[in-house]
């Protein structure tokens, strides 16, 4: 059985993050940007609020594998292989070859029937045969991905893959939004946190519907712990802790700051809180009138320590 773990989480909640953490681990094999295995055809009622490239992907009835390949975005992954003086990631020394990539996915596809399934299986499977490079320890069962927002199809997910789960990464959404804010072409506030909050409920619902299968993390506790925490997560799926959890890395060499996968460059507690304090009183006070119904739920209604300093 094919063995999955999907990390998803909402714009700069740490689901890059959590990915770098993983990255170097004895037992998983890490994608090594975001998966980004959504398609073209994906339309529904989510489409107009997220990008279809993050999505669970939706494959054509009438088509052929050589062209599922194809239509799989991976947009990070794609240009990084095609065209790698225009990705952010050139510095990093990466050996595969996109039409080798293509071949392992038609191979892994040979004699299996056109599900979606077995097509997303074929893509990570490709993925991690056609790195040449990879910094392998031979104890690899389990396969990681990361699309962000992604968990609004955890049922999906956990429906096409019997050996998949889905990670989701919460943030505070104050801090989140501060560094949502850096982007060259940044969402608006009303935008980011209906967003937040959507993730979050999804999140919350799919937990409920398929325990087990979908997990809810938080960034603040990841980042205190992360062997901890993100071994405990292990645990569940049958993978043993590793210190390397405690550093992230990519292709297993370790990142002074995790960039340029994501705006969260310093994982710690001090950062996070720091971050969030960016904001002006009244960018906090909304995003606390718009988020209120899940604060508590998810532990953050003190996070700024308003509640403190009025008593």
């Amino acid at each position: 059985m094919f063995k999955f773990v999907m990390i998803s989480a909402m714009y700069e909640n740490g689901g890059n993050t959590t990915q770098r953490l993983l990255d170097g681990h004895p037992e998983l094999f890490s994608y090594p940007f975001e998966s980004q295995p959504g398609t073209k055809y994906v339309l529904d009622h989510l489409t107009s609020m997220f990008p279809v490239k993050y999505r669970w992907p939706i494959f054509p009835l009438s088509g052929e594998v050589a062209s599922d390949y194809e239509t799989i975005i991976d947009e990070e992954c794609k240009v990084r292989l095609k065209t790698p003086q225009s990705s952010k990631f050139r510095d990093y020394p990466m050996e595969m070859n996109d039409k080798d990539r293509k071949a392992h996915f038609i191979h892994h596809m040979k004699g299996k029937e056109r599900t979606r399934g077995h097509l997303v299986e074929a893509f990570f499977r490709a993925s991690a045969d056609a790195w040449k490079d990879y910094n392998r320890s031979g104890r690899e069962h389990v396969h990681v991905g990361y699309s962000p927002i992604i968990v609004v199809d955890a049922d999906k997910i956990v429906k096409d893959l019997p050996g998949g789960h889905v990670l989701h990464v919460v943030r505070n959404p104050w801090s989140a939004y501060a560094d949502t804010k850096k982007r060259a072409l940044p969402l608006p506030l009303y935008h980011y946190i209906m967003g937040w909050c959507i993730n979050q409920q999804a999140a919350l619902t799919y937990s409920e519907m398929y325990p087990g299968r979908v997990h809810v993390l938080r960034f603040e506790d990841i980042v205190v712990n992360p062997v901890e925490v993100l071994g405990g997560f292990l645990a569940k799926i049958g993978v043993g802790k590793s210190e390397t959890l405690a550093r992230p890395s990519w292709n297993g060499r370790v990142l002074e700051q995790v960039y340029p996968w994501g705006t969260v460059r310093t994982p710690t507690v001090a950062a996070n809180l720091a971050t969030a304090n960016e904001l002006s009183a009244a960018e906090k006070s909304e995003i606390r009138a718009r988020t209120k119904s899940l604060l508590s739920i998810l532990g953050y209604e003190s996070f700024l320590g308003e509640e403190r300093r009025a008593a």
